[in-house]
């Protein structure tokens, strides 16, 4: 299931960070700390995402 869960990893962190970095710059937000606050915010949140996806997947 680790396996599984880094491979969605892979895709939903770079889609929630690409996510929080549009929508920072949606806000006005334009300086380098605030994108890479949100692009990591959105890494970090991929984790449990992740991991209940796989969860979900592989249980099924």
């Amino acid at each position: 299931m680790l396996r599984l869960a880094s491979l969605l990893y892979s895709l939903i962190s770079t889609t929630l960070a690409g996510t929080g970095v549009v929508l920072a710059l949606v806000a006005g937000a334009d300086g380098p700390a605030v994108l890479l606050g949100a692009a990591a915010a959105g890494a970090v949140a991929a984790l449990p995402v992740a991991w209940f996806l796989a969860k979900r997947l592989y249980g099924a």
